[in-house]
């Protein structure tokens, strides 16, 4: 059925697309194929083609397959990006298994639960991680594989490589049903829950994101630099796209804003994706010119909204346009997109891809649909929304409903079906009875000169309930003050959308991908209380 947004697709784009059924290592293969002497992977000095690839990826599932590991079995990827996660990825892929993402900044705790939940058979990572893991409660019913050759302790991927062992058995895969990765969510709102990603929703978010790239990259021509972890599923599709177009993807494994622009120049890059942040790193560089740009072709941001203030000086400055995007772990990625040409709406990001559906409803019950411009949760439909919760059908329950993912997101639809992102629903500030979004005073903050980074959040009032907190990052050789914020502010925003506490920062909480973390800030505001009303008497 035909939906308002279907009148902004350009003409070559269609409304509905024939997904394949295949593996994602279907993926690799065709590209090795088809390509087989092209760079795969850029990585420092160290270059592997299409067909190393694939040998390295083939070698490492034999080797994996004599050890005894089968069609759905756990495999936990512990690593920075690098060639390594690549070839563990698509090798456990080879094998029908599901890799287990694990952020090798998690800590004990994080870990115990994750591995405990998930129970993997084996696990990949540096030799640096072996002692964190070592600690862990469910450390004897895992294997730990090392990319590090000095470790004597524990298998060595490459040898494992190297070793002469049969071919791996014949694939058989189930696309639709076999879960292909856990990636786990943050656990921003509780206990973290593994998302259930299969080979179907994997290679549909793949077809959509090549479907609406319009034309605008080719095979196998492409240069996809790595800023998104791919332990975070942002970056692991990235990596994904990449390997489809048979293009080179350049892994970097921590952001670094100076080497990650020496980089730049030298590689050329024609694919960049890229948190807000890292976009706004990028403009406060002052060594960033016009030109260290100009062989982009595609320029993409997510993982939180852009304020346009750094949108509008970013597509200015480097003369690429930036393509929003709009996606959640339990959606795979990119759902909602501004397409690369025709047209953008400002403060949308953009409008469902092909296969897709949007709808706004009542915060309240979930059940009524809002009118046209009014806001509301978000819910998505979509053959890239997860299979459900990892042994967590209540969660799964409470999340998919009638086919369709709440979001936990609030935002509205205009009358062409564009989507514009208010918030998230648990980060709603109500004060004083007045519902608050904190992206619409972000926003604001944003357009300030001297603002570098800003980040509003909710914190209790005896008064109000809750009331409004902003924390700041001042740009270099800029100064600014409490009274010129309110000023700002005051000439911009609504009485009650005004900050009353204003803290300077010399840098913002993030995540491993490089979101602001509201709720970090929240939680060291309220530790704060306790730790001052302690010392003068008070006691919980």
């Amino acid at each position: 059925m035909k939906k308002p947004w279907h009148a902004f697709y350009p003409e070559s784009i269609p409304f509905e697309v024939e997904i394949p059924s295949c593996s994602i290592y279907h993926v690799l293969e065709r590209a090795s194929k088809d390509f087989p002497d092209h760079i795969a992977i850029i990585e420092e000095t160290v270059k592997l083609t299409y067909s190393e690839l694939k040998h390295a990826v083939d070698r490492f599932a034999a080797a994996l397959h004599r050890r005894g590991f089968k069609r759905g079995d756990r495999f936990g990827i512990m690593l920075y990006n690098c060639k390594e996660y690549i070839i563990a990825y698509f090798g456990v892929q080879r094998l029908g298994g599901i890799v287990v993402q694990l952020n090798p900044m998690y800590q004990q705790h994080e870990l115990n639960f994750m591995l405990g939940d998930s129970e993997p058979t084996w696990l990949i990572c540096e030799s640096s991680q072996i002692e964190k893991l070592d600690a862990l409660s469910y450390r004897s019913k895992v294997t730990i594989v090392t990319i590090d050759r000095n470790c004597n302790e524990h298998p060595y991927l490459y040898n494992w490589i190297d070793e002469e062992n049969d071919d791996p058995p014949s694939l058989q895969i189930n696309n639709r049903e076999d879960i292909a990765v856990l990636q786990y969510t943050g656990g921003t709102t509780g206990t973290p829950k593994g998302v259930m990603i299969t080979h179907y929703n994997t290679v549909a978010a793949i077809y959509h994101t090549y479907i609406t790239d319009d034309g605008a990259l080719e095979r196998p021509c492409e240069r996809f630099f790595g800023i998104f972890p791919m332990f975070h599923g942002a970056g692991l599709m990235l990596m994904l796209s990449c390997i489809f177009y048979a293009g080179s993807y350049i892994p970097i494994q921590h952001f670094r804003i100076h080497d990650v622009l020496c980089m730049i120049r030298k590689y050329r890059p024609s694919q960049v994706s890229a948190p807000p942040t890292v976009i706004v790193a990028l403009l406060n560089h002052p060594e960033f010119k016009e030109d260290d740009l100009n062989s982009l072709k595609v320029c993409r941001t997510g993982s939180a909204p852009i304020p346009l203030e750094v949108l509008q000086a970013f597509e200015k400055k480097s003369g690429v346009l930036i393509s929003e995007t709009y996606g959640l772990t339990e959606s795979n990625g990119i759902f909602i997109r501004t397409f690369m040409k025709d047209v953008r709406k400002t403060r949308s990001v953009g409008i469902p891809v092909p296969n897709s559906e949007v709808k706004i409803v009542d915060l309240e019950t979930g059940l009524k649909e809002m009118p046209t411009g009014e806001c509301g949760e978000i819910l998505l439909k979509g053959p890239q929304i997860m299979k459900g919760y990892w042994k967590n059908q209540e969660e799964t329950n409470r999340t998919l409903r009638n086919g369709w993912l709440y979001t936990g997101d609030t935002g509205k639809l205009d009358e062409d079906g564009f989507l514009y992102i208010v918030g998230r629903k648990k980060e709603m500030i109500i004060a004083g009875g007045y519902n608050i979004y904190p992206n619409e005073i972000d926003e604001v903050l944003y357009q300030h000169p001297a603002v570098a980074e800003a980040c509003t959040f909710g914190v209790p009032d005896a008064y109000r309930g809750e009331t409004v907190k902003i924390a700041i990052v001042v740009k270099e050789q800029n100064s600014l003050t409490e009274e010129e914020i309110v000023k700002w502010c005051k000439e911009r925003l609504a009485k009650y959308k005004l900050p009353k506490q204003i803290e300077f920062r010399e840098k913002l909480p993030k995540s491993a991908v490089g979101k602001i973390l509201r709720r970090v800030l929240a939680e060291e505001h309220l530790e704060q209380i306790k730790i001052t009303d302690y010392q003068s008497g008070k006691r919980y």
